[in-house]
C-alpha cells in the first residue's frame, strides 16, 4: 500500500446545515465534526440526501442554511485544493491510456509522475498502463478513478460510493487506501452502502441521513 508522508492537520465543523436542491429540502440540521484521523461513514437510503451532503462539503452545492467551517487552512489557499472529491462518475478520459490519465490529475493537481508509476502500481493497474482507458473493465476504471487520490496529496477526502463495481479485493484495497491515509492525518467522509473493512475502528463514525423521497 502507498505510503503517505504526513498530511497537513484539518478540522471541520457542520453546523445545522441545510441544502436545498430543485427546490427541495434534501437536508437539514446537520451537524458533525472531523478532525486529522478521523472518517465519517455516511449511511442511509437512496435520496436520504448522501451525495447532497458531499457536494456541500465540496463546495459544488450551496447550503440553504447553517455554515461550514474548515479551520487550519492557508487562508491564501483556494478552498478546493486540499479537497479530492471522487463521485458516481469516473472523471476518466476513455480515449487517453491509463498511465496518461493519471498524469493529466497529477499535472492538475500537483503530483509527480514517480506518484503516478506508484498510483498504477498501488492500484493494480501496472500492467494495464498503455492501454486506452476505454478497454478498461467497470472495476478496472473504477480503481483508475480512485487512483488519483494518490497521485497529488490532499488532506480531505469526500468519497461517494467508493466501492461501487468493485469485487471483495476492490473492497479490502479501498479500506486500505483509507486506513492509510488517516494514519497519515487525512480526513474521509465517505458514502458507502457496505461495511468498508477498516483498521482505524476507534477513528470512525456512522452517520446515517434519513430518507427525504
Amino acid at each position: 500500500m502507498n505510503n503517505f508522508t504526513q498530511l497537513p492537520a484539518r478540522q471541520l465543523t457542520v453546523t445545522d446545515l441545510g441544502c436545498v436542491r430543485a427546490e427541495r429540502q434534501v437536508l437539514s440540521g446537520i451537524s458533525l465534526s472531523a478532525s486529522s484521523g478521523e472518517a465519517f461513514l455516511l449511511r442511509g437510503p437512496n435520496g436520504a440526501g448522501k451525495t447532497s451532503l458531499l457536494m456541500c462539503l465540496a463546495g459544488y452545492l450551496p447550503v440553504s442554511q447553517g455554515s461550514i467551517t474548515w479551520l487550519s487552512r492557508d487562508p491564501d489557499q483556494h478552498p478546493g485544493e486540499d479537497i479530492h472529491f471522487v463521485g458516481h462518475l469516473s472523471a476518466v478520459k476513455p480515449s487517453l491510456s491509463v498511465q496518461d490519465n493519471l498524469t493529466f490529475w497529477a499535472v492538475l493537481n500537483g503530483g509527480t509522475e514517480q506518484l503516478v508509476l506508484s498510483a498504477l502500481q498501488v492500484a493494480g493497474l501496472e500492467h494495464a498502463a498503455s492501454l486506452q482507458a476505454m478497454l478498461l473493465s467497470a472495476g478496472q476504471t473504477r480503481r483508475l478513478s480512485l487512483a488519483r487520490l494518490l497521485v497529488a496529496p490532499r488532506p480531505i477526502w469526500l468519497l461517494d460510493e467508493p466501492t461501487a463495481a468493485l469485487d471483495s479485493e476492490g473492497d479490502r484495497w479501498v479500506a486500505q487506501m483509507i486506513d492509510a491515509h488517516l494514519k497519515a492525518g487525512g480526513i474521509v467522509i465517505a458514502a458507502t452502502h457496505l461495511d468498508l473493512m477498516l483498521d482505524n475502528s476507534g477513528q470512525i463514525t456512522t452517520l446515517t441521513l434519513g430518507g427525504a423521497s
